[in-house]
């Protein structure tokens, strides 16, 4: 009998003990314990990149770990998103990207060097931004319906800038240009930072872009907004009018932002994440400081942000066929 008591007492021990490994290796290792990256995959000074650096200062507070914004623009933002797909997937390596405008890369070019539906983890949605219609005083052009004319009358050589082909800014102006059937030259940088030079002194005629990085410019009279792509006005721009009120029935296009993980990351560093982030969007003067440059704060799940980046593929994918853009 005092055997098999042994023997039982020993069971139970072994029994415990692998209780508690599995107790522990099904929790992730105290996190985080270094700095985390924040890979953006757009130049400095453009809404992707306002809305990284605020939500990262806050996020950063509440994790207790310093978050470094590292760009990586290029490519319609691939370049950025593809390193960060090979990141490695222990919660210090993240993406903050818009859905429309990595999903829209994703349908334009035939090979990437990631899958944005297999190599990510959705944490949650941050947000979405108004796209505005902006021109140079210089171009003499007062309205949409001025711009149109404008173009009709001088087919070929007015230019739109864009942060890179095949992203949502190069579509817009594209869809722009089939809506208004105007023949317009597409001029693409790497990211709004860099067009804005070329446009404020009017070597190119007008970008259809995110309001952040125009905004300044807009309020000190160096850009003139025409229109909004928005079914709204903006509570920045109140006296500009969407462009279906300036002429152009259902012309709309916004841009979003959204913080991503690599594949293979543990539920529960995603999981934390995205409370923290949630948590984040709630605090008062990070809504009032985004809702000063036209971003609309929207957390989500990392359910819902999933079902939403494969939505959105798909669209694209469809939108980009069905327009017969050759895809590179």
């Amino acid at each position: 009998m005092t055997g098999v008591w042994r023997l039982a007492a020993g069971v139970g021990v072994a029994i415990a003990a692998l209780t508690l490994f599995s107790a522990a290796t099904a929790q992730p290792a105290q996190y985080p314990t270094r700095p985390v990256r924040f890979i953006v995959p757009f130049p400095p000074g453009g809404g992707v990149d306002v809305v990284g650096r605020t939500v990262g200062e806050k996020l950063s507070a509440r994790l207790g770990q310093t978050i470094v914004i590292e760009n990586r623009p290029g490519a319609g933002a691939t370049i950025g998103a593809g390193l960060a797909a090979k990141g490695a997937p222990d919660g210090y390596t993240l993406l903050v990207g818009p859905v429309i405008g990595l999903a829209i890369p994703h349908a334009y070019y035939r090979k990437l060097s990631y899958d944005l539906g297999r190599d990510f983890e959705p944490v949650t949605k941050i947000g979405f931004g108004t796209v505005v219609m902006v021109v140079p005083p210089g171009l003499g052009a007062g309205s949409v319906k001025d711009v149109i004319a404008l173009a009709k009358a001088k087919p070929g050589q007015l230019t739109f800038a864009s942060s890179g082909t095949g992203a949502l800014i190069h579509l817009t102006g594209e869809l722009f240009k089939q809506l208004a059937r105007v023949d317009i030259v597409h001029v693409p940088y790497k990211g709004t930072a860099q067009l804005l030079p070329d446009l404020l002194d009017g070597r190119v005629s007008m970008a259809i872009d995110s309001l952040p990085a125009h905004l300044p410019h807009i309020k000190a009279g160096r850009l003139k907004p025409l229109g909004v792509a928005r079914k709204t006005r903006s509570a920045q721009l109140p006296d500009v009018p969407t462009m279906t009120e300036a002429g152009l029935p259902g012309f709309e296009s916004y841009t979003d932002y959204a913080l991503y993980a690599p594949a293979g990351t543990p539920k529960a560093i995603v999981a934390l994440l995205n409370k923290e982030t949630n948590a984040v969007l709630l605090l008062p003067d990070l809504r009032a400081k985004l809702a000063d440059i036209g971003i609309e704060i929207a957390g989500s799940t990392p359910d819902a942000l999933r079902a939403e980046v494969h939505a959105e593929i798909a669209k694209w994918t469809k939108v980009i066929h069905d327009a017969k853009i050759p895809r590179e």
